[in-house]
C-alpha cells in the first residue's frame, strides 16, 4: 500500500512587525535637552544633594546632616534677615514696570524720534553688569558725580556718603537695578502694544477715545501676560540681587543680600552644604510666589473683540 504524499505546501513568508521609528523632532530637540538636563537638572539635583551635607568643597567625604542646615537657615538671624534687604529691590521693581510701559505707551504711538528714544531706553540693558557697577560707583563716591551736579544746582548741602550710609545705600543700589533693567521690561512692553491690531485703534479713534481710553480698554487687556510676565521677573529677580550690591559694595554697609550671604557662605566660610540649602530655599520661594501670583492673576485667553 502506497502512502499518499501530500504535496509540499509553499512556504510562507512570515512577516516582521515594523519597526517603530523615531520621531524626527526628537533629533532636533536632543542637543537642547542634553544641555538643559547636564547644565540645569543635574547641577539642581546636586545641589539639594549637597544641602543635606556638611562639606567644604575640597573634601572629598561629606557628612550627612539631615535637616539641620534647613533649621540653621530658618532659625539663624544672619540667614533669614537679609531677605528684609530684598524690599528695596521689590519696590524698585515696580517704578521699573511704570517707567517702562509709560515710555512703551508713548513710543508706540507716533512720536518724534522715537527710534532714538528706544535705543536709548533699551542701551543700559545691553551694558555688562560689571560695567553698570563700576559706572554707577563713581557717580556715588564722595565728591563724585552726583555730589558735582548737587553742588552745580545749588544743592550741594543734600550730598552724603551715598554707599556709606546705611539709610540711603541700599535705596542707591536699588535705583541703579531700576536704570539698567528698565530696557529689558520696556522692550517686552514695546513688543507686546505693537503686536495689538491697527484696525483696534482705528476704531477706536472714530469712537472719540483719547490716548488714555485706548490704554485703559485696549493696550492694558491686551498685553495683561506681559505685565503678569513682568511681576514674576520683578520679584524673582528682587529676591535674587547680587551683582549690583556685590560688586559696588561687596555687601557692606547693611546692603548684603540673601544671594551675597549664600555666595560668602559658600566660597568664603566654605560652608557648601548650608549655601546649598540657601539656594534650595530661595528656589523654593520663588516658585512658591510665581504659583501664589499665577493663581491670583490667571493665564486667560485675552481677547479685544
Amino acid at each position: 500500500m502506497t502512502a499518499l504524499l501530500s504535496p509540499p505546501r509553499p512556504e510562507v513568508a512570515t512577516k516582521r512587525p515594523p519597526r517603530k521609528k523615531i520621531p524626527v523632532h526628537w533629533f532636533y530637540l536632543a542637543p537642547a535637552l542634553i544641555l538643559l538636563i547636564t547644565f540645569t537638572y543635574v547641577p539642581v539635583g546636586n545641589m539639594v544633594w549637597y544641602s543635606f551635607h556638611k562639606w567644604d568643597g575640597l573634601s572629598p567625604a561629606m557628612d550627612p546632616v539631615g535637616w539641620d542646615n534647613y533649621v540653621r537657615v530658618f532659625t539663624d538671624e544672619r540667614y533669614w534677615r537679609v531677605f528684609l534687604i530684598s524690599l528695596y529691590y521689590f519696590v524698585a521693581s515696580f517704578a521699573q514696570i511704570a517707567i517702562a510701559l509709560y515710555f512703551a505707551v508713548i513710543l508706540s504711538f507716533s512720536t518724534r524720534f522715537r527710534n532714538l528714544f528706544k535705543g536709548i531706553l533699551f542701551f543700559p540693558y545691553l551694558l555688562n553688569g560689571v560695567a553698570v557697577g563700576f559706572v554707577f560707583l563713581y557717580l556715588f563716591q564722595p565728591g563724585g558725580t552726583l555730589d558735582s551736579v548737587l553742588r552745580l544746582a545749588g544743592l550741594g548741602e543734600h550730598a552724603r556718603l551715598w554707599l556709606g550710609d546705611p539709610d540711603v545705600a541700599n535705596i542707591a543700589l536699588a535705583g541703579t537695578s531700576v536704570w539698567r533693567f528698565t530696557g529689558l521690561s520696556f522692550v517686552l512692553f514695546l513688543g507686546a502694544i505693537q503686536s495689538i491690531p491697527g484696525e483696534i485703534y482705528e476704531a477706536a479713534d472714530l469712537d472719540g477715545a483719547n490716548r488714555w481710553h485706548q490704554f485703559r480698554y485696549i493696550i492694558a487687556p491686551g498685553i495683561r501676560r506681559i505685565i503678569s510676565l513682568s511681576f514674576i521677573l520683578a520679584i524673582s529677580g528682587s529676591l535674587a540681587v547680587f551683582e549690583i550690591p556685590f560688586i559696588m559694595t561687596g555687601g557692606a554697609n547693611g546692603t548684603r543680600t540673601f544671594v551675597i550671604q549664600a555666595y560668602e557662605t559658600a566660597f568664603q566660610f566654605r560652608q557648601i552644604g548650608l549655601a546649598s540649602s540657601m539656594a534650595v530655599v530661595l528656589l523654593l520661594l520663588v516658585l512658591l510666589i510665581t504659583w501664589i501670583q499665577r493663581r491670583l492673576v490667571p493665564d486667560d485667553e485675552v481677547s479685544l473683540s
